[in-house]
């Protein structure tokens, strides 16, 4: 059986159960090279085959930040003080212009790569950009949040649009034309949801909304990626080998950069390593990534609100104390344990009740089926053979967006965004 046949049984057929039709871009036609989706995934778009984008120099763009919740100052400790106001990224034309907001991925900051790849692509297209992080990063749990325990879709997209409300607000004089709104990733998921909030709000009326590669069932994708650690590597007695040499890896680039990207540009460099990576190899690898955003996210999220869970209530963090024993805790705390002992019991709290059945219909974009099927300005790109995706998601896709879902047979996980063709498709839709 062949590695990805072996990973497809581990994630229940996904691999190999997503069907291409007839209607949807074919292979040949398409050209992105990477058919490996978990090779599209690490190593993303070879450089020859990506669009021309700005120079960083070329681009008028500076760093702001929003002080929103300043009794955060009181509540966290000494070392988190860089955090206590939100910083975001802003790209300006020296003209009238569209501004597009981009949310970034799980984890991840305004900074990211691919947030700053989609910076470049929109204001070289003439658009105003503004970059936010994730809900699920440090920072904005710490800065923005009102719980600090990201997850409810609907609640991170309230967080996200007072963040907006409060960029649009400290820029009083930028002369913008519309509003756009995109997201890779969870990004994209909660673009859904901030787009279904504008409609009764009604601060930036979006003229269009696209979602790259979102997670359709939240819980299902994030399931899949979890299950990616677990993947068992040919050749290896003791299964854990890779796994530490991974984490190895991972652990001092975390304690030099702050976060983890799943699509950060250190998984291609990790790729382009003198060990050529295997189908399962590079699962884990991909797996391994995502556990650290799950640990980042269970670590703050239980700091802020003083769970107990992974730091001790009382345990003096001050500037300088080392973390690396509590990360080593998190580490333990995949994303199923973070839903289970931190969201789950806030939601329920907050609620009055609930089933998890119920609270992952309410986080996931079934629960805008109809907002969906109902608003043009919403259009979806997604790969058929994205890791995050399950049984059905693609099918509830077509049925829910029609014409306006874009799918590409290749790609993995958001590997292809950078690729010229997908770079053309979003700036053709933006331009309606």
């Amino acid at each position: 059986m062949s590695g990805l046949s072996r990973l497809a049984s581990l994630l229940g057929g996904l691999v190999l159960s997503v069907p291409l039709s007839a209607a949807e871009l074919d292979a040949a036609s398409y050209g992105y090279p990477l058919t490996n989706p978990f090779e599209a995934t690490i190593a993303t778009t070879p450089p020859e085959l990506r669009p021309e984008l700005p120079a960083d120099d070329d681009i008028d763009q500076a760093d702001y930040a929003l002080k929103l919740r300043p009794e955060r100052e009181f509540e966290l400790p000494e070392n988190f003080w860089p955090v206590t106001k939100l910083r975001y990224r802003l790209a300006k034309q020296d003209q009238p212009a569209p501004l597009v907001f981009v949310i970034a991925g799980t984890g991840a900051p305004y900074s990211s790569t691919l947030a700053e790849y989609l910076k470049k692509l929109f204001y070289g297209a003439g658009y105003h950009v503004v970059q936010l992080s994730s809900p699920t990063s440090y920072d904005f749990m710490a800065a923005a949040s009102r719980h600090a325990t990201p997850g409810i879709s609907a609640e991170d997209a309230d967080d996200l649009y007072r963040v907006m409300q409060a960029v649009r607000a400290q820029h009083p004089d930028l002369p913008i034309t519309d509003f756009y709104l995109t997201g890779y990733s969870l990004g994209a998921l909660e673009a859904a949801f901030v787009s279904k909030l504008d409609e009764t709000r009604r601060s930036f009326n979006f003229k269009r909304v696209l979602l790259l590669n979102p997670p359709v069932n939240l819980y299902t994708s994030i399931t899949n990626l979890d299950r990616l650690v677990q993947t068992k590597v040919k050749g290896i007695d003791d299964t854990t080998t890779f796994y530490q040499l991974v984490l190895n890896k991972l652990t001092r680039y975390f304690q030099q950069k702050g976060y983890i990207d799943i699509n950060d540009a250190m998984l291609y460099d990790f790729q382009q390593s003198k060990q050529h990576l295997s189908d399962e190899q590079m699962a884990m690898l991909i797996g391994t990534s995502f556990r650290f955003s799950s640990a980042d996210l269970a670590f703050t999220s239980d700091l802020i609100n003083r769970r107990g869970l992974i730091t001790p209530p009382n345990y003096p963090i001050k500037e300088g104390t080392s973390l690396a024993p509590f990360l080593t805790r998190a580490l333990q705390c995949d994303f199923d344990c973070y839903i289970g002992e931190q969201l789950v019991p806030m939601w329920r709290a907050r609620t009055d009740g609930g089933s998890l059945l119920q609270m992952i219909d309410q986080v996931s974009l079934y629960a805008l089926e109809d907002y969906l099927k109902s608003s043009d300005k919403i259009a979806v790109m997604h790969n058929a053979d994205d890791v995050i995706l399950g049984p059905g998601d693609l099918g509830f896709l077509r049925r829910s967006l029609g014409k306006r879902l874009t799918l590409y047979p290749h790609g993995g996980h958001c590997g292809n965004l950078n690729y010229r063709v997908n770079a053309q498709d979003m700036l053709e839709f933006f331009r309606g």
